[in-house]
């Protein structure tokens, strides 16, 4: 993971519930909850332009943070958030408790490099992304930023999966029954114009030929 970490910071909130969610939204924070590693779950109140910011600058539910809890830091994943459906500025935060041994399923972008190196896309094919992400399971502590998938040498009609990615060690995809597609290079929209009036031109040459046959 090449994220940098970071740290907030909090305080505990003693009273949980909707009407306190509400007041301490009211005092410019942002409610959230830790959880997990077998501790029971600790309410806390963050500043609210420092998870707007972090939110908002990606990378956010793949990177691990410290959060100071009254002088207490606690390691944490971000597992989820809300966000107001209107102003779109965070109304909720979730956080997963870091262990020794935490393992998480967290959804990971995938970046594809050398289309220049691809005779199909260099032909006039296009790169049809499947997956933009791909979840995996792995240690807490080793979230890769991204997967990269090299377009190096494919052709029109060719199809990547997870098979053909160089994973780190300890990450492995959540579907492990099948070998998914990840993109696909396709003919582009442009070349079948072409082909259809080759067909076209074909068409009248071998009637004219049939003609002098006869």
């Amino acid at each position: 993971m090449s994220h940098d970490t970071y740290e907030l910071k909090a305080e505990a909130r003693e009273q949980v519930g909707k009407g306190s969610a509400r007041a301490v939204r009211r005092n410019g924070k942002v409610p959230a909850v830790i959880y997990g590693d077998k501790q029971p779950p600790l309410a806390i109140a963050l500043n609210y332009k420092d998870v707007f910011y972090k939110i908002h600058g990606g990378g956010f539910l793949t990177t691990i943070a410290t959060i100071d809890v009254d002088g207490k830091k606690i390691q944490v994943l971000p597992k989820d958030f809300q966000l107001d459906p209107v102003k779109d500025f965070p109304v909720h935060v979730d956080f997963l408790r870091i262990g020794k041994d935490t393992e998480v399923n967290v959804d990971v972008p995938v970046h594809f490099i050398n289309e220049e190196k691809s005779p199909g896309i260099k032909r006039g094919g296009v790169l049809n992304i499947v997956r933009h992400e791909v979840e995996f399971h792995c240690p807490a502590n080793a979230i890769p930023e991204f997967i990269t998938v090299d377009l190096t040498g494919t052709d029109i009609g060719d199809s990547i999966h997870i098979s053909a990615v160089t994973l780190p060690a300890g990450v492995k995809p959540v579907i492990s029954d099948r070998d998914f597609t990840i993109a696909t290079i396709a003919g582009s929209s442009a070349m079948k114009p072409e082909a259809a009036e080759t067909t076209e031109v074909a068409e009248p040459e071998a009637a004219a030929a049939a003609a002098e046959e006869k």
